[in-house]
């Protein structure tokens, strides 16, 4: 890794390959190779991730530490990067389905050492229900702020994201920054992790994150942004059987 460049580590789940390679192939399109681009998942971190992990019918991942399910593979391992990056620097982690419309040099042009990490401040989730896939969509503290995350990696306060901590805590004391204080949580632009069916309007989203259902998914062929989703996805050597909501 080298210092001088971005660093950015985007969630890798076998199961949604198709979404990374758009979400790396959007961001590639903005930034070029001006950025390192990683991969982070429970099962790339080999003996570093010990949280004991079991899997319930439906083929759904269940944290047994936090006793509740998982829907993607690095629900956890996000919070490894500041470990992963030997605590030194700045880092950007995001789920993979996203679409990214900007430079995210633009994005890490806002780091502000005040803080330990930086996201959009998302409204509370109101109540439970379904997502994409079929996960159950569990509330909690920040829901949805973990979805981007700018890692002040450096801070003192993220020291405390030792491999104790990370393979120990329940998913929803990280999820919602218990080993911060509030004051060193700072803000990012509501442009920069723009909830699909979620968020209130904004005028041009610099990060389109689909958190309901990607647009391959039947019944989200035609969500915002969906169109560029597509052409990245085309330009990606993908085809695309739109008709019927489906990525072939």
């Amino acid at each position: 890794m080298r210092p001088d460049r971005p660093q950015v580590w985007l969630g890798w789940d076998a199961n949604e390959i198709r979404a990374y390679v758009v979400a790396e192939a959007s961001l590639r399109h903005h930034c070029g190779h001006s950025a390192d681009v990683h991969r982070v998942c429970r099962t790339g971190l080999w003996d570093l991730y010990r949280r004991p992990t079991s899997e319930r019918p439906g083929h759904v991942l269940w944290d047994d530490i936090s006793g509740a399910p998982m829907s993607t593979d690095h629900a956890i391992a996000r919070f490894f990067v500041p470990f992963l990056m030997d605590y030194q620097g700045w880092a950007l982690f995001a789920d993979s389905d996203v679409l990214v419309r900007r430079d995210v040099r633009e994005l890490f042009a806002l780091a502000d050492p005040r803080y330990a990490v930086q996201v959009v401040e998302h409204g509370p989730l109101r109540g439970e229900g379904v997502k994409k896939g079929h996960h159950v969509q569990m509330a909690y503290p920040r829901k949805n702020q973990s979805s981007v995350m700018l890692f002040h990696c450096g801070h003192p306060s993220n020291a405390a994201l030792t491999l104790d901590v990370l393979n120990t805590w329940p998913g929803r004391d990280l999820h919602a920054f218990r080993w911060l204080r509030d004051d060193e949580i700072g803000p990012l632009p509501a442009e920069w992790n723009w909830l699909v069916g979620v968020s209130p309007p904004v005028a041009d989203p610099a990060l389109v994150h689909y958190t309901l259902g990607m647009p391959y998914l039947p019944g989200h062929g035609h969500d915002p942004y969906a169109d560029e989703w597509y052409e990245v996805a085309r330009l990606s050597g993908y085809r695309l059987p739109r008709e019927v909501g489906v990525l072939a």
